[in-house]
């Protein structure tokens, strides 16, 4: 036990890929500034002006704790996660979907044990993404041939298992996703996503692939079909739909179906429909980004941070864009999207499976997690309650998106120095495998 408390903390305390600790600093610097200049409604209302500050600092801080203690831990050990962690949280969301943890904002997205709160679907975030990972790996194997007078190495499906990657990790996907989605869809949705990308990176079967999603694609255009159909208080009275005419409202306010026959119901101007209490959000938030140039009006000078519901944390990159403007806007952006790119070259570097795909899904999740929650705010999409990941005021996201910057450092520092390139070749037919050639193939 000793030896393995000072091999976490002996040596240099930053290991790892320094691009990738460059990028989680500037994003925490960033956070810090931002999240005290759009907490200006938090202020007014509880009356302390520094509170929200050291609170972000305060669970940036505890992150970083996290990040320097995952980061010093063997990238092959996070194989034992799942078997703890997909149980437990799978056992957090039946709980939250239950109301155990008690409805805030007219969602069970939280759970509460004493004065600690938590949403159980980050934790679930990172247990079915490790799963997959682990499934993924496991099922998968190598083998050397000659192609076109060449040794090569054949990456494949292990013989016989050509089913079971899809088996475990749909099914697990199903179950998780199923649970989330009750009361935040659009997390459901992620998460479902960044699990399908991870099957095709490892080598699923196509037609198995195309098949399952053709099913839930079917499930999914019948659904719509009901709540079209069903009267919305319908819904509403079903244990777990709740939020089904949330979501509706939301997309059709983003498509602007109805308004015209909703204001004259009400007897309402445009202004006043946009400034309802359903659509204030995204009309200050396009204002804030209005308001703005190509440097922005400078930090702390907000002035729609004043109007704008959760400007520290759903809506805080329109903040970002109003203070920093254009270029810190895409400074921001670029910040993400050079974590993804890090993120691909360390899994390049793995010579094993396991640790290039549990990096590639953290990684992924994040910065997909990142382009939802900036496509919200300027307007691209309906709101969905994604923060910014380790710039948005939170706890639970901050620790656990802490948590992936641990792993992938982790996964860095045991990543192969080389890296080894070669060209795809045509794929073989082997019975029931599924593979292609490369030279520079995973173990």
């Amino acid at each position: 036990m000793g030896k393995f408390v000072n091999a976490l903390l002996g040596g240099n305390l930053f290991k790892g890929d320094k691009g990738v600790w460059m990028i989680y600093f500037f994003l925490c610097m960033i956070s810090l500034v931002e999240v005290y200049s759009a907490s200006s409604r938090l202020t007014f209302e509880g009356g302390h002006h520094w509170a929200p500050m050291v609170s972000q600092a305060g669970f940036l801080l505890a992150g970083l704790v996290i990040i320097l203690l995952v980061h010093r831990i063997p990238c092959k050990w996070f194989m034992l996660f799942p078997f703890l962690l997909f149980p437990l949280a799978v056992l957090f969301l039946l709980i939250a979907v239950l109301g155990g943890g008690g409805e805030i904002n007219g969602t069970n997205r939280w759970l509460s044990f004493g004065s600690i709160s938590f949403q159980p679907s980050e934790v679930a975030k990172a247990a079915l993404l490790m799963t997959a990972a682990v499934v993924l790996a496991k099922t998968q194997t190598e083998r050397e041939d000659v192609v076109r007078g060449k040794r090569r190495k054949v990456v494949g499906a292990i013989k016989g298992k050509r089913y079971l990657a899809f088996a475990i990790v749909g099914g697990a996907a199903l179950l998780v996703c199923g649970l989330i989605i009750m009361d935040n869809v659009s997390t459901a949705l992620m998460l479902f996503s960044v699990i399908v990308v991870m099957m095709f990176i490892g080598q699923v079967p196509n037609d198995l692939m195309f098949k399952g999603l053709g099913a839930i694609l079917g499930v999914g255009v019948f659904f719509v079909m009901l709540v079209i159909v069903v009267p919305e208080t319908t819904w509403e009275q079903i244990p777990g739909c709740k939020r089904v005419v949330t979501v509706k409202h939301r997309i059709e306010r983003k498509l602007n179906i109805g308004r015209d026959v909703a204001a004259k119901k009400a007897k309402k101007t445009e202004l006043q429909i946009l400034l309802d209490d359903e659509n204030s959000q995204t009309t200050y938030a396009s204002i804030a980004i209005a308001n703005s140039d190509v440097i922005g009006r400078g930090p702390g000078n907000s002035i729609q941070r004043d109007f704008l519901q959760h400007a520290e944390s759903d809506f805080i990159y329109a903040i970002i864009v109003e203070e920093m403007g254009v270029l810190g806007a895409f400074f921001v952006a670029f910040l993400y999207l050079a974590l993804l790119i890090r993120v691909g070259r360390i899994a390049q570097k793995c010579t094993s499976f396991f640790p290039a795909y549990l990096v590639l899904g953290f990684g992924i999740m994040m910065v997909l997690q990142a382009f939802v929650n900036m496509s919200v705010a300027v307007g691209l999409a309906p709101v969905t309650g994604q923060t910014l990941p380790l710039i948005s005021k939170g706890g639970t996201s901050i620790l656990i998106t802490s948590f992936y910057i641990g792993v992938i450092l982790s996964v860095s520092r045991y990543a192969e120095k080389k890296e080894q390139k070669a060209p795809l070749v045509t794929a073989v037919p082997d019975g029931e495998t599924s593979e292609y050639y490369t030279d520079g193939a995973m173990a």
